[in-house]
C-alpha cells in the first residue's frame, strides 16, 4: 500500500503541521472540514503546502517521524523548493 507524508500550514510561515495517510485527498479534506479535532484544527493547518509520495506506507511513516524531527528552517526550505508562495495545493490533486 502507498503512502503520503504531507505538511499543512496555516499561512506562509506561519504554523506547520506534519502528517501521514495512505488517501492524500481525502484525510486534506478532513483537515479542511474540521473533522479532525487536534492540533491542525487548533492552530488553523489547513493549506496543503508539501507532500510526498512513497510506494510504502511504511515508508511514509519513517519520512514523517523523520521530518518531525528536522529543525523549523530546514522544513520551510523544503517546502520552499516545491511551493515558494506556499499555495494550497490540494485543488492540484485531481
Amino acid at each position: 500500500m502507498s503512502g503520503y507524508v504531507y505538511i499543512l500550514g496555516n499561512r506562509k510561515n506561519g504554523t506547520l503541521y506534519i502528517g501521514v495517510t495512505s488517501d492524500l485527498p481525502g484525510r486534506i479534506y478532513e483537515h479542511k472540514e474540521g473533522h479532525t479535532p487536534g492540533f491542525a484544527w487548533k492552530y488553523g493547518c489547513t493549506r496543503l503546502v508539501w507532500y510526498e509520495e512513497h510506494a510504502l506506507i511504511v515508508d511514509a511513516i519513517q519520512r514523517e517521524k523523520s521530518l518531525k524531527r528536522w529543525y523549523r528552517q530546514w522544513k520551510i526550505d523544503l517546502i520552499e523548493r516545491l511551493n515558494p508562495d506556499w499555495e494550497d495545493l490540494y485543488d492540484t490533486l485531481y
